[in-house]
């Protein structure tokens, strides 16, 4: 079965800290890989594929850091996922697979077709606002 990538849920959790801050300011990188304990050289990787597809803008210096390059609800959680796994399908390119019967091709079609109308249903601004109502339940001992 196919499943995400840590990449790809963490770049959610990423996107979702950026649609949580203000819109003007940047977000320093130390910041949100602490808030995802996550290393900074991992969340790098992560943020040059988000920024090279245009997700984040990057700024360096002593203000630097990230920031989304859109509002949080122009985001859909398909469009996040895309550029960190690639196309979703459960099957890789199925057209050309020989071992999927001409019976079970519609089946899958339909399967994928499903999971992509799903994921571009929902937008960045609903995962986030989620996540932040789900904070008041979150304590560490």
């Amino acid at each position: 079965m196919y499943k995400i990538s840590t990449r790809g849920q963490y770049a959610l959790l990423i996107m979702e800290d950026l649609a949580l801050g203000e819109p003007d300011k940047y977000i320093p990188l130390k910041i949100l890989s602490h808030r995802r304990n996550l290393s900074v050289k991992y969340l790098e990787q992560i943020l040059i594929h988000l920024s090279k597809a245009h997700l984040v803008n990057g700024s360096r210096g002593i203000n630097g850091g990230y920031k989304l390059t859109r509002q949080p609800q122009d985001y859909t959680i398909g469009e996040i996922l895309r550029v960190m796994e690639g196309k979703l399908c459960p099957l890789g390119d199925f057209e050309n697979n020989t071992v999927i019967s001409e019976g079970s091709r519609e089946f899958w079609k339909n399967f994928e077709s499903t999971i992509n109308d799903y994921v571009d249903s929902i937008h960045l601004n609903e995962l986030a606002q989620k996540n932040k109502e789900f904070i008041g339940y979150e304590y560490s001992i």
